[in-house]
C-alpha cells in the first residue's frame, strides 16, 4: 500500500519541563491520555469557541510534535508564544519539512520509532501512521480519495478557519475533543453544545452517479441551503451539511443536488451520528 508525501504540511516542536501542562491548557486534544504512537487531531480555538488553528498532535521523544498546514504553521507558533509567557517550554519550528502517511502494510512497518497511528482513521478501522519528513512518493490524490472515503475533513479545503466549532468536524467523534480534561480556550462553548445536544453541522459523504461540481458547490433542497461541498474525488466528496435540514429532505423525499448534480449523503459509520428525521427529532 502507498506511502504519501504531503508537502503543505509542516511541523512544530514543543518540549520542556512544562510542555504537557502547557498544552493541556490551551488546546481541544487531552494531552495526558495521549498513547506513546498514537497521533490524535486538535485545534486552538477562539474565546468563542471555533478552531482558530487545527493540526495533529504527537509524542516526540521528550516533546510533541505538532503538524498542521503549512499556511498555518507561523501563526500558530506566534499564538502559542504568545500564550507562554514565564512555562518552561520550547516552541521551535522543526527542521523536517512535509509529512508522509502509510497504510496498510507499510503503516504496519512504520509504527513505532518512525510513525504515529491517526486516531482518525483508526475510528475508521483503518491502520493510518504519520511520519516527518519525505518517506515515500505515492500520489496524493491517493491519500485524499481515502479521507474522502472516509469522512476526515482537513481545514481550507473542507472548512474554513474561524467559521467551524469542532463539532462540525466531528471533533468530538475522532479522539480530538475533550470534555473531561478541565479548562482551554473556548472549553465553555463546546462543553454547552456537547450538553445541550446543539450541534446541528455534520461532516457527511456526498455521492453522485456522476462527477461531482467543484469545492464550494452549495448543497441544497427544494431550492434551501443544507450545506456546502467540500474536497471532491469524482463522484465523491465530502460536506459539513445541517443534519436536521437534510435529514427532514430525506424522510420527505426531496431531491438533494450539489448545484445540478443530484446527490446522496451518509454520516460516516464510525460516527454513530444518524440524519433527524424532522427539526422535533433533531432537538431531542
Amino acid at each position: 500500500m502507498p506511502a504519501v508525501f504531503l508537502k503543505d504540511r509542516s511541523l512544530l516542536f514543543v518540549s520542556g519541563a512544562e510542555a504537557q501542562s502547557f498544552l493541556q491548557n490551551l488546546i481541544t486534544t487531552d494531552i495526558a491520555a495521549l498513547g506513546a504512537d498514537e497521533a490524535r487531531p486538535g485545534a486552538l480555538l477562539t474565546p468563542q469557541g471555533k478552531i482558530l488553528f487545527d493540526f495533529m498532535i504527537w509524542q516526540d521523544g521528550d516533546g510533541y510534535m505538532i503538524e498542521t498546514d503549512a499556511v498555518q504553521r507561523d501563526g500558530l507558533l506566534k499564538r502559542l508564544t504568545m500564550y507562554k509567557l514565564r512555562a518552561a517550554v520550547t516552541l521551535a519550528p522543526s527542521t523536517e519539512e512535509g509529512v508522509t502517511v502509510s497504510w496498510g502494510e507499510d503503516a504496519e512497518g512504520a509504527r513505532g520509532s518512525q510513525g504515529a497511528r491517526d486516531s482518525r482513521f483508526a475510528k475508521a478501522g483503518v491502520t493510518l501512521t504519520r511520519r516527518a519528513g519525505r518517506q515515500g512518493d505515492g500520489a496524493e490524490a491517493l491519500y485524499d480519495a481515502l479521507r474522502i472515503r472516509h469522512g476526515i475533513v482537513t481545514s481550507g479545503s473542507d472548512f474554513a478557519l474561524q467559521d467551524a466549532f469542532p463539532h462540525d468536524v466531528l471533533m468530538d467523534f475522532n479522539g480530538g475533543l475533550s470534555f473531561r480534561k478541565g479548562c482551554y480556550v473556548g472549553q465553555e462553548v463546546v462543553s454547552r453544545m456537547q450538553h445541550r445536544g446543539t450541534a446541528r453541522r455534520r461532516v457527511v459523504t456526498v455521492s453522485a452517479a456522476t462527477d461531482l461540481p467543484g469545492t464550494g458547490t452549495e448543497i441544497t433542497a427544494a431550492g434551501k441551503p443544507v450545506g456546502t461541498l467540500g474536497s471532491v474525488d469524482g463522484g465523491n466528496g465530502l460536506a459539513i451539511v445541517r443534519i436536521d435540514r437534510a435529514g427532514a429532505a430525506m424522510a420527505a423525499g426531496t431531491p438533494l443536488l450539489a448545484g445540478d448534480t443530484p446527490v446522496s449523503l451518509v454520516l460516516p459509520a464510525w460516527s454513530g451520528l444518524v440524519f433527524p428525521a424532522s427539526a422535533d427529532e433533531a432537538s431531542a
